[in-house]
């Protein structure tokens, strides 16, 4: 049985500071796992959260972190395909405590659990499920959500796509999954350095960003394409980005942006504007979030999804803070934070 009590990293309000304590182990309810936490990724969202009066986070002292990989510890009532022991990995719900990254134990709803296939470390499981559902909502969800591409059986061969932000986790998650529906151009913007590793994924061109500026980014892109382009994806999701995602995005195609809202203006071109909101837990998203889940395991075990890269922080909650002050002034580049808790 769990212990019950658990040390957590908790943020006391907004524009207050991050301490650790103690806290209760919670207990599921039926229908699902609580989960010994081996793994939790980093995520910018983490930080802003401390300086941001965001929508959902109404309860505090909070417990952050989006990105949970451990074993099952206790299955809930009611609640079958799941035995203590299983390794599993999952997105976390800031909008509950209980539900969050930054402690030993976390609860999850079975339904939007994953199991993690014997080919992929607790700490590579960890960076899939926030960069990973972002691209997949973007180019996989249905209308409204996103731009309807899940059906596995229509291939894009003889089209090329454009990834703004290439070498972000989101970025990398995008180039698998159109190299997955068979795009047969896709051109990346990067640093030049990424680019063998961008090509790996499933890039075919890649853009140094040190050399072409955002301005320059559609003559560039014009200069690349070898194919009608489908599909431009922003996965650095700023004003400027998004703007030059618009500008490269041809009439009648399709933009997908990771910012949380639209700043640009599409014109009367017929071109199709996504944004997606790449969270399991919201009713609107929540079915689209089960059908991706349950894909996850395969796609990882046959290689269609590749994780991204690690760079695993000291053991402990207190080497959190010094990755969030990383992210903060853009000191992390091309890997993914990862965090372990305190061992029980």
């Amino acid at each position: 049985m769990p212990p019950t009590t658990q040390k957590a990293l908790l943020l006391e309000r907004v524009n207050g500071e991050f301490y650790t304590s103690a806290r209760p182990v919670p207990k599921p309810a039926p229908g699902e796992l609580l989960v010994k936490i081996q793994a939790f990724a980093l995520n910018p969202v983490d930080y802003k959260i401390q300086h941001s009066d965001f929508f959902f986070m109404k309860h505090f002292p909070a417990v952050l972190g989006s990105d949970i990989a451990g074993d099952v510890e206790v299955v809930g009532e009611g609640v079958q395909g799941w035995a203590k022991g299983d390794r599993v990995f999952f997105q976390g719900n800031l909008a509950d405590s209980d539900y969050a990254a930054f402690q030993q134990y976390a609860l999850v709803p079975s339904d939007l659990a994953i199991k993690c296939p014997e080919n992929t470390s607790y700490e590579q499981a960890s960076t899939i499920p926030v960069a990973f559902m972002a691209a997949a909502y973007g180019l996989l969800a249905p209308e409204p959500m996103g731009a309807g591409l899940y059906d596995a059986q229509v291939k894009f061969s003889g089209s090329s796509a454009f990834v703004l932000g290439g070498s972000t986790s989101v970025g990398q998650y995008v180039i698998q999954l159109l190299k997955f529906h068979g795009f047969s151009q896709i051109i990346a913007y990067a640093s030049g350095h990424q680019t063998q590793f961008l090509k790996s994924l499933g890039a075919t061109d890649v853009i140094d960003r040190k050399k072409v500026p955002l301005d320059d980014l559609p003559v560039a892109l014009e200069q690349h394409l070898t194919n009608e382009l489908k599909i431009t994806y922003d996965a650095v999701g700023s004003p400027e980005t998004q703007q030059a995602g618009n500008l490269c995005t041809l009439p009648g195609g399709i933009l997908i942006s990771t910012m949380p809202h639209k700043t640009v203006d599409l014109g009367d071109f017929g071109k199709k504007f996504f944004n997606p909101m790449a969270v399991v837990y919201l009713p609107e998203c929540r079915e689209f979030g089960r059908v991706i889940c349950g894909n996850l395991e395969e796609w990882l075990r046959t290689g269609v999804v590749i994780p991204s890269i690690v760079e695993a922080l000291p053991v402990g909650l207190e080497p959190v803070l010094s990755g969030l002050e990383r992210l903060r002034n853009n000191q992390v580049s091309g890997v993914k934070l990862v965090g372990r808790p305190d061992p029980v």
